[in-house]
């Protein structure tokens, strides 16, 4: 457990911001899904308006910490490419 002022304080801040992120996490993941439902629907226009909503979502989760690039690079890049396939 904590000890010192400066201690406790910090555990007080990482609690915060691991509910923060694990938020952010979750709504990027629901984006997600929601483009991966569209590809096994088979529906190219959902998947490709699905795909468009969740970019700015992913990159934001870069830019905020929660992501790091190249993983979001690598998703972006794997969806675009199935969604491509489409149709």
């Amino acid at each position: 457990m904590a000890n010192t002022v400066q201690s406790k304080k910090r555990a007080r801040q990482n609690e915060r911001r691991f509910a923060v992120n694990k938020a952010r996490r979750s709504r990027i993941r629901t984006f997600l899904r929601k483009v991966e439902e569209a590809i096994a629907s088979g529906d190219k226009d959902a998947a490709t308006a699905a795909l468009r909503a969740a970019q700015p979502e992913l990159m934001r989760g870069v830019s905020k910490g929660v992501f790091h690039k190249n993983t979001a690079a690598r998703k972006m890049s794997r969806l675009s490419s199935r969604v491509k396939s489409i149709g």
